[in-house]
């Protein structure tokens, strides 16, 4: 059976690679992945992201957002990741949401419909 491989991105090159899943060490760490261009740490996003193309700096920074607030992209049952925000004002609107209400921001950008 082969390897299932999952996606890491390095935000500063725009850059997303498909790895095999993270091994945990002895100690319970998680290995850490390198960037093969910049040498910098690759963010494990999940198996069901798809990056934005590298010249769409509006698409990384929104992704950047997401994971800054620990959204990942993880398969469900039910085949994809559920919503993501994909543009700067879709994420404005439920950051504000999320300070208004006071709800967990990563709750709040997965919202797919805001009350």
């Amino acid at each position: 059976m082969p390897l299932s491989r999952t996606s890491f991105v390095c935000l500063p090159c725009r850059a997303s690679c498909k790895q095999p899943h993270p091994a945990r060490t002895r100690d319970g760490e998680v290995d850490r992945r390198v960037c093969p261009r910049c040498a910098g740490a690759l963010i494990h996003v999940g198996a069901a992201f798809a990056a934005p193309p590298h010249r769409d700096t509006e698409g990384w920074r929104v992704l950047s957002v997401l994971l800054h607030a620990g959204v990942r992209f993880h398969r469900s049952c039910c085949g994809g990741p559920g919503y993501r925000p994909r543009t700067l004002r879709e994420v404005r609107e439920r950051m504000a949401y999320a300070e208004r209400t006071g709800e967990p921001i990563a709750r709040a950008l997965v919202r797919p419909e805001l009350p």
